[in-house]
């Protein structure tokens, strides 16, 4: 009995010392980068417009990487590779990060396009977003070429045709990305692409989110950031 009482302490105060390791951290973070053996990853958010780093991780073998970070809420964190030998402009990763266990899997090649990223509700619903924003730009990409296509050749009526098409296609992205953000509005994603996604959309239609946002989220950071806006856009109104 006395041994198995030993045993059983050894237990508790070995998780006890792997609970200490992590502080009060309530986001765990695992994943692999293919063909990356050495290199670094920093794990960065945004604090008052400056990329600040939460982590950095050493790679010096294919084992993968893992981090233990403490965040206050769902937010958009940004995952930056260091390969060391390299200029490639394919190097930061932003995903959705929320507390609990997140699996991060990319490869040293491709690794803003291969990136594979589960364990976050927001993030999937940011991911579901992105598909639909890719084909806003592709559009707006064939657009911008007719563009210089008719510069080119002098064609000034094409040219305020394609300027018509860019506005209307600009306004079908917000009004998409609205309807998006109001069908999802009991996440912190939808305040967030607000922001990030919608920078000339009336004012009326921020609104419409607010007015749509759960408790939780609108005490977010992203909500409170949207609340801001509305309050500083009609303060501005007013004053006119």
């Amino acid at each position: 009995m006395k041994k198995i009482a030993l045993a059983l302490m050894a237990v508790v105060l070995f998780i006890a010392c792997k609970k200490e390791d992590h502080g009060d951290a309530n986001l765990h973070i695992k994943g692999n980068i293919k063909g990356l053996s050495q290199g670094k990853l920093y794990i960065q958010k945004v604090v008052d417009t400056s990329f600040v780093s939460m982590d950095t991780i050493v790679i010096n073998d294919k084992k993968g990487f893992e981090s233990h970070l403490k965040i206050d809420e769902p937010q958009m964190l940004y995952l930056v590779l260091d390969r060391g030998q390299t200029s490639s402009i394919d190097n930061v990763l932003p995903f959705f990060a929320e507390p609990g266990n997140m699996t991060i899997e990319s490869s040293n090649e491709e690794f803003f396009k291969r990136a594979k990223i589960t364990g976050s509700k927001n993030q999937k619903v940011y991911e579901d977003f992105l598909k639909i924003k890719s084909r806003f730009t592709d559009d707006n990409l064939d657009l911008e070429k007719q563009g210089l296509l008719a510069a080119q050749y002098g064609n000034v009526k094409k040219l305020d045709s394609v300027e018509a098409k860019q506005l209307k296609l600009e306004e079908r992205k917000y009004l998409y990305t609205l309807n998006f953000a109001v069908q999802h509005a009991d996440l912190e994603v939808a305040p967030y692409l607000l922001l990030t996604e919608t920078q000339k959309i009336n004012t009326v239609y921020l609104d419409t989110l607010q007015k749509k946002m759960t408790p939780k989220v609108a005490k977010s950071l992203y909500g409170k950031m949207l609340s801001e806006l509305i309050a500083q856009r009609k303060k501005a109104a007013a004053a006119q």
